[in-house]
Order: C-alpha cells, then sequence, then structure tokens
C-alpha cells in the first residue's frame, strides 16, 4: 500500500504502508503530530510504515515495484497549488495505472459532494479516473470539519471487486486488518456508496475530465505562484 497525502493519517494497523508526505515542509506538521498526538505516535512508530518526504509522482515513478492499493489523500486541486497535476488523466494513466498490480485499487479524495457542492470538482475527478479504469466507485460521506458532505472515488482494475458484498467485504476487514474498526464494516460501506439521485445525475452528466492543460479549481487560491513549480507534479 502506497499513501500520497499532505498530512500525517497513517494507519499502523495497515500489513505494510509506503506512506509519500508529500511537500517537504508537511515534515514539520509531520514532527508534530509524532510528537503530540498519541494516535499518531502509536503509528508513526510502527514498524511497517515508512515515510517519505518527496514529490509524490517522482517517488511513484521511480519504486521499482508494484502496489495493490494506492491511495491519494492529497489537498484539493487549488488554481496555484500543489497538487493539482496528481488528479491530471496523464497521472493516472501512465504513472497510478502502471503501478498497480493486477487487481490492483486506487482510491482518492475528491473534495466535497454534497447536493450544491458536487459539480465543483467531485465529478470531475470521478469522469477523470472512468476515462482511464475499467470501474470507478464514487462514495460520500458527512464530514462535519468541512461541513459538507465529501466524496471519494475508488477505481478498480478488475471490475469484478464492485460486486463484494457486504458480508464478503466484512470478511476481508476481520482477514486483513488488526483490530475492530470504529466507522467501517461492509453494511457501512454499502450505505456509503447509496449516493442521492442529484449527486449521480451530476456524476452520468459530468464529460470534462482533468488534463495537464484543462482543469476545474476549487474555491480558493494556492500559494505557488510560480507556475512552472506548480507544473511538477509536486502534491
Amino acid at each position: 500500500v502506497v499513501c500520497m497525502h499532505v498530512g500525517c493519517n497513517s494507519n499502523k494497523r495497515l500489513h505494510k504502508l509506503h506512506a509519500v508526505a508529500t511537500w517537504p515542509v508537511l515534515q514539520v506538521v509531520c514532527d508534530f503530530c509524532r510528537a503530540h498526538l498519541a494516535h499518531n505516535k502509536v503509528a508513526f512508530e510502527s514498524p511497517k510504515l515508512e515515510l517519505i518526504h518527496d514529490d509524490a509522482r517522482a517517488q511513484l515513478e521511480q519504486y521499482p515495484g508494484k502496489f495493490d492499493v494506492i491511495i491519494g489523500d492529497l489537498a484539493d486541486p487549488l488554481d496555484g497549488g500543489p497538487c493539482y497535476q496528481l488528479y491530471t488523466q496523464d497521472f493516472y494513466q501512465t504513472v497510478v495505472l502502471q503501478k498497480l498490480n493486477p487487481g490492483g485499487i486506487f482510491v482518492t479524495q475528491s473534495g466535497p459532494a454534497g447536493f450544491l457542492s458536487c459539480t465543483e470538482v467531485f465529478t470531475c475527478i470521478n469522469a477523470t479516473l472512468r476515462s482511464v479504469f475499467p470501474k470507478v466507485m464514487p462514495y460520500t460521506q458527512h464530514m462535519p470539519v468541512f461541513c459538507d458532505v465529501w466524496g471519494w472515488n475508488i477505481a478498480l482494475t478488475d471490475p469484478s471487486q464492485a460486486r463484494l458484498s457486504g458480508e464478503e467485504l466484512d470478511t476481508r476487514i476481520q482477514q486483513r486488518i488488526e483490530g475492530p474498526l470504529r466507522f467501517l464494516d461492509g453494511y457501512t460501506f454499502t450505505g456509503l456508496c447509496h449516493i442521492n439521485k442529484h449527486v449521480r445525475r451530476c456524476l452520468e452528466e459530468e464529460k470534462e475530465v482533468y488534463t495537464q492543460d484543462c482543469g476545474r479549481f476549487i474555491h480558493g487560491k494556492g500559494s505557488l505562484q510560480d507556475s512552472k513549480a506548480a507544473s511538477t507534479g509536486t502534491g
């Protein structure tokens, strides 16, 4: 498993995790979490975790092997932000898909997905993934910290995995995860995939995809003013 992220949400329960903490300044964040947040401290000390502070795209491209799961827990696509290039069709096609084992899974956070906010970036990220992967499963969950429903997309290299029942998911969780989970089980995940009619229609009607030259940005602006720096793919 490899996780590209801009914070510290490493999970000590996974069997093996390569965490690429992108954007060098975030080493300060990781150091703070290691020192002051008890849950993160335990995760950081796990021998299963390899933490790398570097360019996520470069790390994936240079890695000699492949992964069963790649997780994109990146900052939202912002105009001038550091992560836009890691939401593009090119990145998904030439890097992510190539670094997944047969049957591999890619999951990415995909921005706000509420009734009024789902077309900001959520539907476009979904459409971009659908242009690359044979099966994409969107799901949503209310996030109190963001005061909105949030969206994620799971991209499958094996479409048959989308038909896993809640019971089968429970079996696999028990086999592969150490200790009980507070939030997720098969029944819960099935519910997360039941998206309301309006958002489903927006997903179905979305045509725009992220490319190197064309993208849709969430409200706000990033701090990167140098367009050359933004185009490196540092996430």
